[in-house]
């Protein structure tokens, strides 16, 4: 964290939660909304001032219930089957209650453009005053995502709690280190990762190298189906997992201290980062030396 923005510890919460598949139900559109509302509710009392939902925690549409061409064949989305008024309205209720319980929320959705645009698939950010004040859209989709379902996004995004800043990335992400990269570029202090899969076991340890290369936290969300594997949690800057959901199913939050005090961030945050952008900075260029023996690759011993 950089001393600049003066930061303190901020509490986060991480969530798993159950990802339905067809935006045309409205009761399930209903009681994933209800579902999120109660583990906000549930982060607020554990003493969270910011929490973080996965991919899918309103609805992750199917790509064959979508498909125009469907059931049977993938192809070009009809976004008019989604419910756009119910799915519109669980937000607006989440954003309400964000405001209400004064706590930062971070909610994927598909976002809605102008016809004959397809939706970005993004993660809203929401105040604790319950407005929206950024939104992160996914930029490296998957080729089925891009194909047939959403719009690519165009750049990071990063917003600040209390002196700790944050940025967000989403579904396949995980595997392009270079935007985790320019995170640690933007001096992020944890990264917002939300997914509903991509193998979660294989993303889950990409995450924690992610963490440990850049030295920051980041906070890995997936939904309940996956819990057995690589449920929910948030990593440390050394790489190692600070909190975990549990691995039986379950809507659940973990409830952990961003803290470049304690003893799992401090060496990575203090050192490692600061060695890191040291050496970038071009540390290596006056100790090159013009000598026969390095430049002859075949010389011996």
């Amino acid at each position: 964290m950089s001393e600049a923005r003066n930061p303190r510890i901020v509490r986060l919460a991480v969530a798993q939660t159950p990802a339905s598949e067809d935006p045309r139900d409205v009761d399930a559109l209903r009681e994933s909304g209800r579902q999120v509302r109660a583990l906000m509710r549930e982060a607020s009392a554990r003493g969270a001032r910011i929490v973080h939902f996965p991919e899918g925690a309103i609805c992750f549409p199917n790509k064959l219930v979508m498909s125009a061409d469907g059931p049977d064949a993938v192809g070009p989305a009809d976004w008019d089957r989604c419910q756009w008024p119910v799915l519109q309205a669980e937000l607006a209720a989440i954003a309400a209650l964000a405001g209400e319980l004064r706590l930062w929320t971070v909610i994927a959705s598909a976002h809605r453009l102008t016809e004959p645009h397809r939706p970005h698939n993004s993660l809203y950010v929401i105040s604790d005053r319950g407005e929206v004040v950024t939104r992160y859209d996914e930029r490296l989709l998957s080729n089925t995502k891009v194909s047939y379902l959403y719009t690519p996004g165009v750049s990071p995004v990063t917003f600040d709690v209390d002196g700790v800043r944050f940025g967000c990335l989403l579904g396949v992400e995980i595997h392009y280190p270079e935007l985790f990269a320019e995170y640690e570029r933007l001096d992020v202090d944890c990264v917002l990762f939300s997914t509903t899969g991509v193998r979660p076991g294989n993303a889950a340890a990409q995450a924690r190298g992610h963490a440990a290369a850049n030295s920051y936290w980041v906070s890995f969300s997936v939904p309940t189906q996956h819990s057995a594997t690589a449920p929910s949690g948030v990593i440390a800057p050394n790489g190692d997992w600070l909190g975990r959901c549990p691995a039986d199913g379950s809507p659940s939050l973990a409830v952990v201290d961003l803290d470049d005090g304690c003893e799992a961030a401090a060496e990575s945050v203090t050192y490692a980062r600061a060695w890191r952008r040291e050496s970038r900075a071009g540390l290596y260029a006056g100790r090159q030396v013009s000598d026969p023996r390095s430049e002859d690759r075949t010389a011996a011993f």
